[in-house]
């Protein structure tokens, strides 16, 4: 009876103190934070990214949606959660960029301290739009309407502090001009908004705009990025337009971890990640809705957080956005 016990103790890992032994990572589903509400890029994205994952890691990968804040209420949740590589966050330039410039000491969450960096998962353009009744075709003829009309030209947003807000205030200094925001709640809305002629133009993320503009409903005047999208070809970028010649915006996607995640849990998430990304099936579902698959290590993506937390600080205080 004895040896039996003892058998039973040490199968239980409680003799001598020491804690049981733990399957190999993972042994359980993992879930990935957005936060954004369901069907908007980040969230397409971030599906089709799981369902590689899943395969790859052999378990569940769940989307779980917490939007609010530009995404500062699920970063905040991320960096609460438990280490242990099962909660994860998708990471965007609102996250990581532009909410720390604008929130400060209101923000929640540490984007440097408080994460461990996983890897980059998507670069995504943004695109001007327009209505297509709007007698305007390029950006030089936007910039000449919204001089000629004196303010009364408004464009829409997917929220304050978004970067499409970012990108209309940076438009809107680049043009000498006098434009309304009007904020709505996500880019599907804001996007809708333009298309029935409510506003104007708006800054949308080329995944979310791209059946719109091909449909006909909406007219892509430039896209953001340095250079033209292979989606759209024929459409040239915001700073070919002589006095635009700065202009330039990346939104983007990364994975990340809550700080103290095991380092060997972050490796064995950053080769499933490369995995995923370099599947040709993930790649077409990507380029399909407009996003650049990206890779990474560890390392490289924290040092792109650092440049994007410096690069945007500069230019909230340069456009002059205050978030109350």
């Amino acid at each position: 009876m004895k040896k039996t016990l003892a058998a039973m103790l040490m199968a239980a890992g409680v003799l001598a103190g020491q804690p049981a032994a733990r399957a190999a990572y993972p042994d359980q589903p993992i879930k990935i934070v957005i936060g954004y509400a369901a069907g908007g890029t980040t969230d397409i994205l971030a599906r089709a990214l799981g369902e590689q994952l899943g395969k790859i890691l052999n378990q569940s990968v769940i989307i779980e949606n917490k939007p609010g804040a530009a995404g500062n209420i699920a970063a905040t949740y991320v960096q609460q959660a438990a280490p242990d590589g099962y909660t994860l966050f998708m990471a965007t330039v609102s996250s990581h960029g532009i909410n720390p410039a604008l929130y400060k000491d209101k923000l929640g969450y540490d984007p440097k301290g408080g994460f461990a960096p996983v890897g980059m998962v998507a670069a995504i353009p943004l695109v001007l739009i327009a209505n297509p009744k709007l007698p305007a075709r390029d950006v030089a003829e936007l910039a000449a309407l919204c001089k000629a009309k004196g303010g009364e030209m408004n464009y829409a947003s997917s929220g304050n502090g978004s970067p499409v807000h970012l990108a209309g205030a940076m438009f809107a200094q680049a043009a000498h001009v006098n434009i309304v925001h009007v904020p709505y709640r996500g880019g599907a809305l804001a996007n809708t908004s333009v298309m029935t002629g409510e506003t104007q133009f708006s800054f949308a993320t080329l995944p979310a705009a791209l059946p719109q503009v091909k449909a006909g409903t909406l007219r892509a005047l430039a896209v953001t990025t340095k250079e033209r999208s292979s989606q759209l070809p024929d459409v040239p970028t915001v700073a070919e337009t002589p006095g635009f010649q700065g202009y330039e915006i990346n939104t983007w996607n990364a994975l990340l971890a809550p700080k103290g995640t095991p380092q060997p849990v972050v490796d064995r998430l950053n080769a499933a990640l490369k995995q995923a990304m370099g599947s040709p099936e993930l790649q077409k579902r990507f380029q399909g809705e407009g996003a650049m698959p990206r890779t990474s290590t560890p390392a490289e993506l924290s040092a792109f957080i650092d440049g994007e937390l410096k690069k945007w600080a500069g230019i909230v205080k340069s456009v002059n956005i205050k978030i109350d």
